[in-house]
């Protein structure tokens, strides 16, 4: 898939996971941005995949707090 593709993939899969997310609550926009470009490194790029590593940095929190 090319940079920009998946870049607008991306973008799209954080809106949506992050819709209900304050808009000052950045540090967690960041986490789920950080899950779904290690997501995509790992080339599991399905829409599916995303969605699902996006919903998971949402409910798990980073392993220094737990």
């Amino acid at each position: 898939m090319p940079d920009a593709e998946m870049a607008a993939l991306l973008q799209a899969v954080l809106d949506e996971v992050c819709a209900d997310v304050p808009a000052w609550d950045t540090t967690t926009r960041e986490r789920v941005a950080i899950r779904l470009r290690a997501t995509a490194r790992q080339d599991r790029c399905s829409l599916q995949d995303l969605k699902r590593a996006g919903r998971d940095a949402l409910t798990r929190a980073p392993t220094m707090w737990r």
